[in-house]
């Protein structure tokens, strides 16, 4: 049982080629683990390791390379023919001879591709200088062209088949942050308050089960939450704190992210007035977001709103989120922010998330939302407000 059809597969593939075909690209190297989800289904802990996806401009079917223990998983996961599936000696492995692009530049000259225009995902995480470096060693006399983002622009439009994904995914983002909200109390330990947040979001809902989001929850307290991406520690909460929590619901692989700010105690003043702030300029934002504005015009309504307060904000007011693998749950395509001139379309979808942070405290309070034929949509539904343990009542 696959996630999508064959007909989806296939048309994801096509509207790939369209974009490698006005880029001069004859054989496309797909590295970014989402990416080889979104035009093949292959779905595995395998990134830690070199493979990739193979599209051909001409051939109706990619094939896979990568380390010969994870074959199995593109023979059970993908929707490509067995015979596509190649696989290389586990001596390749973190060689200090060897490297998997020596076999991978093999199989490509082996097949006539050694003299084609070759596109490369030069800025992912996944594909390394010494990649390229021995890939270009083994093809020398293939034309190389950049090719970052590219799958990651056809997937920004999502099917219905996604949203209900994503909308899954809210979901299970409501009833994390419902736990790791309620666990918060005076005396408790950070890592007992992750602990419920992972227990929620990995066994889901009664509808859809969870899966592992691309970043753990991210849950800076006190002074710490001027700095949004530190973790947790064994640290014990004291009687009057701020606490951030960043997380995520994930189904099949696609991402809900779902932010906000919590107090035990009395709030501080500065942090409820700034926590006001917030709210207003992400409901202001929240009316304004539709198909045909662009992503610059969505930041201009935030600024707007913030600075009537004196208030700036230098980072990015949000991004394009979905179908992603750790590190990130974010596309890397469309941010809102200044000088981005992505038109906002229907079934895109977003993580909203306007954080305020400052030398020793800061707010986030997030939205993820799909754009429909005329406005926006949340995928979570939670209390948009700055939030104490006693606030609002749980959610089984």
């Amino acid at each position: 049982m696959f996630p999508f059809t064959l007909e989806e597969f296939q048309a994801r593939i096509a509207n790939t080629k369209k974009k490698m075909e006005k880029r001069g690209i004859d054989v496309l190297l797909i590295t970014d683990p989402a990416n080889m989800n979104y035009l093949s289904g292959f779905n595995g802990w395998s990134f830690y390791v070199h493979q990739m996806l193979v599209l051909f401009i001409d051939e109706e079917q990619p094939i896979w390379l990568g380390r010969g223990m994870d074959a199995n998983v593109a023979k059970q996961t993908t929707w490509l023919m067995h015979e596509r599936i190649i696989s290389y000696p586990d001596y390749f492995v973190q060689s200090r001879e060897e490297h998997p692009m020596d076999f991978i530049g093999k199989v490509l000259a082996d097949i006539g591709q050694s003299n084609r225009s070759i596109g490369v995902e030069m800025d992912t995480y996944y594909y390394t200088a010494q990649a390229h470096h021995r890939l270009k060693q083994a093809l020398p006399n293939a034309t190389f062209i950049d090719a970052t983002n590219l799958v990651n622009w056809v997937r920004i439009i999502k099917s219905e088949q996604e949203i209900h994904y994503m909308k899954q995914a809210g979901k299970i983002a409501s009833k994390a942050m419902y736990a790791g909200m309620n666990a918060i109390q005076a005396g408790a330990r950070e890592c007992d308050v992750v602990a419920d947040i992972y227990h929620a979001q990995l066994s889901g809902t009664d509808e859809s089960g969870g899966d592992y989001p691309a970043i753990v929850p991210l849950l800076p307290a006190g002074i710490k939450t001027g700095a949004p991406h530190i973790t947790w520690t064994d640290q014990r909460y004291p009687s009057e704190e701020t606490v951030i929590i960043e997380l995520a619901g994930c189904h099949q692989r696609y991402h809900a992210p779902l932010a906000r700010t919590i107090t035990i105690g009395k709030p501080q003043q500065r942090v409820s007035d700034v926590a006001d702030i917030v709210v207003e300029g992400l409901n202001e934002v929240m009316a304004f977001i539709k198909p045909g504005v662009t992503c610059e015009q969505v930041e201009a309504v935030w600024q707007k709103t913030i600075n009537r307060y004196g208030l700036k904000k230098e980072s990015r007011l949000g991004y394009s989120t979905g179908l992603n693998y750790p590190p990130d749950w974010g596309e890397h395509t469309a941010s809102l922010r200044k000088g981005d001139q992505t038109e906002i379309k229907e079934n895109m979808a977003f993580h909203v998330i306007p954080g305020m942070w400052y030398e020793d405290f800061g707010v986030e309070i997030s939205e993820s939302i799909r754009i429909t034929k005329d406005s926006c949509e949340l995928l979570a539904d939670f209390p948009r407000q700055l939030l104490s343990n006693t606030s609002i009542d749980s959610a089984s």
